[in-house]
């Protein structure tokens, strides 16, 4: 009689073993991987939205539309109003790609697949309110300085920032939000400080250097942030509290001293 074979208990719970293994090694891999690859989409985006905006600049004597950060309200980020009708520019509750839309017809590209989870926490915690969906495609903020400057009389635009990854998608203007959004340092020496721990919006810091974090700390997260610069180049910013980030890099004409 043929004698009949099969694995043993043990040796099924050895390959499951090894398998268990093999799969906590690979995981934390692919998750690099993953935030690699949204990382590069995020550049690729900023790349894109480059190229618009250097087409609006040739079509338009060379001079940055008005980013409307004269208003009130500077914090918009939506497309359409309730209606489903696009907003102008100029409407307190738009986004700034609004404005290179005719040049950048894909709103898309102005999305970032590694914002989205913190869009869902904006959404619980009510910045925005309403939909958080809204916002998948607002992903960046802008440098409103720059509102209705002629970039010929700008020296060194590789040195220039027009937009970047940020929690929140304003236009980024002015003393108090200096101090408070951007990069460089404010009086105090730190940056950032709407988003340090004890400012308004501490819960959502992790949201601006949100590329390639390394650290769980909720203020040191050794991340990255994606920045586009007035000739169309993009690159990484480590995370910083303000060290070797200059102001002309937003105002390099010093309009706010």
């Amino acid at each position: 009689m043929a004698k009949r074979t099969a694995f043993t208990l043990i040796e099924l719970l050895v390959v499951i073993a090894i398998i268990a293994i093999l799969m906590a090694i690979m995981m934390p891999a692919l998750s690099r991987v993953k935030e690699q690859a949204r990382d590069q989409a995020c550049k690729a985006n900023l790349k894109s939205i480059g190229v618009g905006i250097l087409m609006y600049l040739q079509d338009n004597d060379y001079k940055m539309p008005d980013m409307y950060t004269h208003t009130g309200n500077c914090n918009g980020h939506l497309w359409w109003d309730g209606a489903g009708r696009p907003l102008r520019a100029g409407d307190d509750r738009a986004y700034w790609g609004i404005a290179y839309f005719d040049y950048i017809k894909e709103r898309e590209v102005f999305g970032c697949a590694a914002f989205r989870n913190f869009c869902e926490m904006i959404a619980q915690e009510l910045l925005y309110g309403g939909d958080y969906k809204l916002i998948y495609t607002s992903a960046y903020g802008a440098n409103g300085w720059l509102t209705k400057e002629n970039t010929v009389r700008l020296p060194h635009h590789a040195e220039i920032i027009v937009a970047h990854d940020h929690m929140e998608p304003r236009i980024e203007n002015g003393a108090n939000s200096g101090n408070s959004d951007m990069l460089f340092p404010s009086p105090n020496g730190m940056n950032l400080t709407h988003y340090r721990e004890g400012g308004s919006r501490a819960n959502w810091y992790r949201g601006i250097f949100r590329h390639n974090i390394r650290s769980r700390d909720r203020y040191k997260t050794g991340g990255s942030l994606n920045t586009l610069w007035l000739d169309g180049h993009v690159s990484s910013i480590k995370e910083t509290t303000g060290e070797g980030v200059l102001k002309r890099w937003y105002d390099p004409l010093n309009k706010n001293p």
